[in-house]
């Protein structure tokens, strides 16, 4: 338990007087009950606090218990604020109270303050007169709403005057009363210290580890995964496995979610499965619930290469216990998603002024079979059925973003606060308003209160990767992370920013579809290193890339990729003893080998021999592995789509399940727009021709798929809101005689399709005589 005796000096009194005072950080409490350890603000308001995030249901009490150095009246601050005070909204959702031996303070805490403050609380008696000597007291948060409440400490003082108020972090008067050590603890000797333990620093710390490198993995959450934990539930997208270095994602392959949406259940997210395979690799140090708060770095004097600065360690601290420790090692890896080591140890970065993309808090609600009431939020914003899409499939999906335009850095709660504010008005219109009829039996099964942040600084390095370079594919040779992802941009969706123009919280995709989402662009390694300091890495969200660039890179199967990369990389710098820049101008014949080889590859030590086990995946082809059936498991001759030549516009789908291979083709009813499909037999015979689709109530009725062989031509109409007949989604067209080597021609048109026409794939059959 963190509390100490404070004993301060009173005045210049003859005879000193001195004030005896105990500080609980309330992250420290032995029982958190239904409390939340909230660690996202820390940079903004100094500290990890207690969140009572309790979907409009009061949670069950934080309590610990603490000793006081001495029996007597002591003064009570609590550190904490209402949240929601800076909009002027009424109502004080985050009401709790404080016990003290199971007595609540006359006090009611989270009623005032739009800014964090020292709440006083009044003054309570610890103790008896007569007592000598520490006594120990039962401490307790209660909360009151279930909207919210948050509490980062209570202090207790016999003196009258609260703490400073100051958001520095880990100031010397909180470690002072935590009775904290003024140096911290040394943890020296990494080759690599990665912070932030998402896709993409969960993917430099496996593969550096991997090839034998000492990593430590700081991150300040309880889980692994970032944005694709159970905590944010963001599932994993990009394509992985494919491109020039198809081995690449093999390591993310190993712990990405497979979750069915977006946002998708607990279990899904396999929290304990990230933390396993991490913690089997015996050369990671895992620092889970440690903040990274400050970096030591120095200015080179002459540096050959153009760099200016090195990183001497990164200082975190643990966010239930203050215990503050310094790591050292000859690498650093920025995988924060915001650039934070970089931007403290003054690398060359930039933000998008306006215009970027939000956070987003999903939700998700369920039904039952009585009546479930849920409390009126006059503090929520006032909103009807109207004012936002209707949550299908009981989710609230990734368009609930806000703060394109507000301070993504220094106000990160106050988005997340307006998100849960426009969550918590959208249910109260579904129970409370005009949706009321409808969902009776309606209750919230969760709230995302772990904001899923897309866009802040992005960290410079040698080449900066823009939209116009992705489209126009131009050619680096350090080409390595294929980036599938449509480059997709989010702004406020007009219908809905009408009432809200401020912050407006439902956003749209505008996608720039002009990217191979087989193959990838390449995506090169000179974007995963900082231009200006000596041993900086990045990957994720944050590395060398325009704003319109980031909508294709953003992805977390793709930052994961970029770790993998800069794992590998950092091995050849503590190898030859280079920095990042000199792996691309002096080793990149290195590195080629080395991004060829599988995912579970190792060597015991630095310059140990590689060892593949038994396990390693098979080598994907260029275009990877088949998101969808694979081809080549199908009987006789499979030709998809990516294989056919399409005339008029056809868009990639896969949403619908149970393709072939990466994707379908779909098109609306129009001229002059066909998908032919095109194969050579190898013999003379008589063969079955089939053709995959999937059928849906969009589709079209009558859709014209005509076979052209080199002695006949027949045209059938397919109904494709039919489900297929066959198995695996396939129809059969009829048998036709086919010449050896003379092309036989498969057409799905959409001309006068009445409705979209659907083309997958077209299998030939061999007949047995």
């Amino acid at each position: 338990m963190r509390s100490i005796l404070a004993l301060v000096l009173i005045g210049c009194l003859s005879t000193p007087v001195f004030a005896e005072s105990l500080l609980v950080e309330a992250e420290s409490f032995q029982d958190h009950g239904g409390w939340k350890l909230d660690t996202q603000f820390i940079h903004e308001m100094g500290s990890p606090y207690l969140l009572a995030h309790g979907l409009g249901r009061p949670v069950a009490d934080a309590k610990t218990t603490v000793k006081f150095p001495a029996a007597g009246t002591y003064h009570v601050f609590v550190r904490t604020k209402d949240w929601v005070a800076r909009w002027d909204a009424p109502g004080q959702p985050g009401r709790f109270q404080l016990l003290v031996n199971g007595q609540p303070l006359d006090e009611t805490f989270g009623t005032s303050g739009a800014e964090w403050f020292w709440h006083d609380g009044g003054t309570v008696k610890i103790g008896d007169a007569d007592q000598s000597g520490p006594v120990d007291v039962d401490l307790a948060l209660k909360d009151l709403t279930g909207f919210d409440g948050r509490c980062d400490a209570i202090y207790f003082t016999t003196d009258s005057e609260p703490p400073p108020n100051a958001s520095k972090i880990l100031p010397g008067w909180r470690r002072d009363l935590l009775g904290l050590k003024e140096e911290p603890t040394e943890k020296s000797g990494y080759d690599v210290v990665v912070i932030g333990g998402g896709y993409s620093g969960m993917g430099a710390a496996l593969s550096a580890a991997r090839m034998g490198c000492k990593v430590a993995l700081i991150q300040n959450r309880p889980v692994l995964g970032g944005n694709g934990s159970s905590e944010v539930r963001v599932w994993a997208m990009g394509n992985i496995r494919r491109g020039k270095y198809p081995r690449i994602g093999e390591i993310v392959e190993e712990f990405s979610d497979h979750a069915k949406k977006s946002p998708g259940t607990y279990e899904e997210f396999e929290d304990a499965k990230k933390e396993r395979i991490v913690r089997a690799e015996d050369k990671i140090d895992l620092f889970l619930n440690h903040h990274a708060y400050q970096v030591d770095s120095t200015k080179l004097e002459d540096s050959e290469n153009g760099y200016q600065r090195t990183i001497n360690a990164v200082y975190a601290f643990d966010t239930r216990t203050s215990e503050h420790t310094k790591f050292s090692g000859r690498l650093y890896v920025d995988a924060t998603g915001h650039g934070t080591i970089g931007a403290l140890a003054e690398a060359d970065w930039d933000m998008t002024p306006k215009d970027r993309m939000g956070m987003s808090n999903m939700w998700a609600w369920g039904e039952g079979e009585k009546e479930v009431d849920f409390p009126e939020t006059p503090w929520a914003l006032d909103l009807t059925m109207r004012d936002f899409p209707y949550p299908r499939d009981h989710h609230g999906q990734w368009f609930w973003e806000s703060g394109f335009n507000k301070d993504a850095l220094g106000d990160a709660e106050g988005i997340r606060d307006w998100n849960l504010r426009a969550v918590f008005g959208a249910f109260n219109a579904m129970k409370n308003k005009d949706g009321a009829a409808k969902h009776k039996t309606a209750f919230l099964t969760w709230i995302a209160y772990i904001g899923g942040p897309r866009e802040s600084r992005r960290l410079m390095g040698d080449v900066v990767l823009t939209q116009d370079d992705v489209v126009s594919k131009k050619d680096f040779k350090d080409g390595c992370v294929p980036s599938t992802w449509s480059i997709d941009l989010h702004y406020p969706k007009q219908q809905y920013a009408k009432k809200f123009p401020d912050n407006p919280f439902i956003s749209i995709a505008v996608h720039d579809r002009r990217i191979d989402r087989n193959y990838g662009y390449p995506v090169p390694y000179r974007c995963f290193y900082s231009r200006n300091v000596d041993n900086l890495f990045m990957a994720g969200r944050c590395i060398s890339v325009t704003h319109q660039a980031l909508g294709t890179t953003r992805v977390m199967k793709t930052c994961g990729m970029m770790g993998e990369v800069v794992g590998k990389a950092s091995w050849v710098c503590v190898t030859r003893g280079c920095s990042p820049r000199d792996v691309y101008h002096q080793y990149w014949d290195v590195m080629h080998e080395l991004l060829q080889l599988p995912g579970k590859a190792r060597r015991e030590s630095l310059g140990g021999e590689i060892e593949i086990p038994a396990d390693a995946l098979p080598l994907a082809g260029p275009n990877g592995p088949p998101t969808g059936l694979d081809p080549a498991k199908l009987d006789g001759v499979i030709i998809d789509d990516h294989q056919a030549k399409m005339t008029g516009k056809w868009t990639a789908g896969t949403g619908l399940k149970g393709y072939v291979g990466y994707h379908y083709l779909y098109a609306g009813s129009k001229q002059n727009t066909a998908v032919t499909f095109e194969h050579k037999p190898k013999k003379s015979g008589r063969y079955e021709i089939r053709i995959a689709y999937l059928s849906h109530e969009n589709r079209g009725a009558h859709v014209p798929v005509t076979v052209k062989t080199s002695t006949e031509t027949k045209t059938v109409k397919v109904d494709m809101r039919e489900t297929p007949p066959i198995d695996e989604g396939f129809l059969s067209l009829g048998e036709f005689d086919l010449k050896a080597n003379e092309t036989v021609r498969v057409t799905v048109s959409a001309e006068n399709a009445g409705g979209n026409a659907h083309a997958d794939a077209v299998q030939i059959l061999p007949i047995k005589p």
